[in-house]
């Protein structure tokens, strides 16, 4: 039986997972794969820090150059996340002809194109099933198994922090930051939780799935990105009083009946109102879940958890069974890391996006408020398609929430521009694009 020898850069809560994974369930793996995998090296930054999973000293190195330099080691295994010295790993082993499989979402979002022209250069090949969704296989599924399909559709929860807090604002009925700094003390959120709460994770995330789907890399910076600070539980219980669940959700819609290489795509993230009896509407605390439309598979769903140090590391093992697969077979890209199919490609700017909106005002208890608010839509063409005014709110100013027919970014951005000046509106307005997942 053939060995294949892993160098694993990053021994901490993945490294360290994927390290005890491959312990556990390497001879399981050997049996169904034909190929032992045995981890020779793990690259750490400290030698003394104490860590969750006890890796044998005699395993231990510092300097990761001599790890991925090392003729005997097959296989480079990239765990220890940022984006600077990462992307030096990556790009050393892959010049090296050596395959790579890596879980950082970051690193791919900002260097892909890079890092995949890189490991088709010299004869090399780049997995990463654990860098979107964790134990869920989306990658695999749009590089192989809708391979077939054009992908018109695509909506991902992705990030189950924010899914997490989101879930207990609406049981439960908190504020974001009481439900922040709970998630914060369990360990679901970080310190600095910034990552997370405004999007940027769900980005990077969607970003891949996007580039997969549509075939032309997607720039971080052409993702639009809106994150969950502002979700307000009065907020939250108007969408349940009509009938939706808010999620932040990532966004990846093919435009145009034209399913050709001029069609635009949008590629966003942002809080959305989903219909409550819809499947993502009851994804709840730190699931994720991802709903692909293809042209000729129609809708599917891949659900589970996607983040952690288990759900990552059973990913990993995904990828290194694959990457065995390929080097006991001497295919060294049967499945290349990405393809460029579609050099015309372009993401659709996010003011010519059309959706539907959830708009929630404070304004003043005043005869003819309502008219000032209309008068201003309707000169913009915006259609109203309901108005909530809800009883048993007292004060200066209450809720007044809309329900907006389909209108372009840009105009409700003016739009609301406009009312947010009208003296009888007290508060900044609240918007939320509303799915219906046509």
């Amino acid at each position: 039986m053939r060995q294949i020898n892993l160098g694993i850069i990053g021994g901490g809560t993945v490294g360290g997972g994927v390290f005890q994974a491959v312990q556990r369930n390497g001879a399981l793996m050997a049996l169904r794969l034909g190929v032992e995998l045995r981890v020779a090296r793990v690259a750490v930054r400290d030698l003394k820090k104490s860590r969750a999973v006890r890796i044998p000293p005699a395993l231990l190195a510092t300097d990761w150059r001599s790890v991925v330099a090392d003729p005997g080691i097959h296989l480079i295994v990239e765990l220890m996340g940022g984006t600077t010295i990462a992307r030096q790993v990556v790009l050393a082993a892959l010049k090296l002809g050596k395959p790579v499989v890596t879980a950082n979402k970051a690193l791919l979002s900002a260097h892909g194109e890079e890092l995949f022209a890189t490991a088709q250069r010299h004869g090399a090949n780049l997995y990463y099933e654990a860098s979107v969704a964790g134990g869920i296989p989306i990658i695999k599924v749009l590089r192989e198994g809708l391979i077939g399909n054009r992908i018109t559709r695509l909506y991902g929860i992705v990030n189950g922090t924010c899914n997490y807090i989101l879930t207990r604002m609406k049981l439960e009925g908190a504020d974001f930051a009481a439900v922040l700094a709970d998630a914060q003390r369990l360990g679901y959120a970080e310190a600095e939780p910034s990552l997370d709460v405004d999007g940027h994770d769900a980005a990077h995330k969607t970003g891949i799935l996007a580039s997969l789907a549509h075939g032309f890399w997607v720039n971080p910076k052409d993702v639009y990105v809106e994150g969950i600070r502002g979700v307000t539980p009065l907020d939250i219980q108007f969408a349940e009083r009509l009938g939706y669940t808010i999620k932040l959700l990532g966004v990846v819609k093919k435009f145009g009946t034209d399913q050709g290489k001029c069609s635009p795509v949008q590629v966003s993230v942002y809080p959305t109102l989903v219909p409550n009896g819809h499947v993502l509407a009851s994804v709840n605390d730190v699931f994720n879940a991802v709903y692909v439309r293809g042209d000729i598979v129609g809708d599917t769903l891949y659900y589970g958890r996607g983040a952690g140090q288990d759900a990552t590391a059973s990913a990993v093992l995904s990828d290194l069974a694959d990457a065995a697969l390929d080097l006991k077979c001497g295919a060294k890209s049967r499945i290349p890391p990405f393809v460029p199919h579609e050099r015309d490609g372009a993401v659709l700017p996010i003011d010519e996006v059309v959706s539907r909106y959830y708009v929630r005002l404070s304004v003043a208890d005043r005869p003819g408020t309502l008219a000032k608010i209309a008068a201003i839509l309707a000169a913009a063409k915006i259609g109203i398609s309901s108005v909530i005014q809800p009883e048993g709110h007292e004060g200066k100013s209450l809720p007044l929430i809309l329900m907006i027919h389909d209108a372009t970014h840009a105009a409700m951005r003016q739009a609301l521009g406009k009312i947010s000046r009208l003296a009888v509106v007290k508060e900044t307005p609240v918007m939320i694009r509303v799915e219906n997942f046509e």
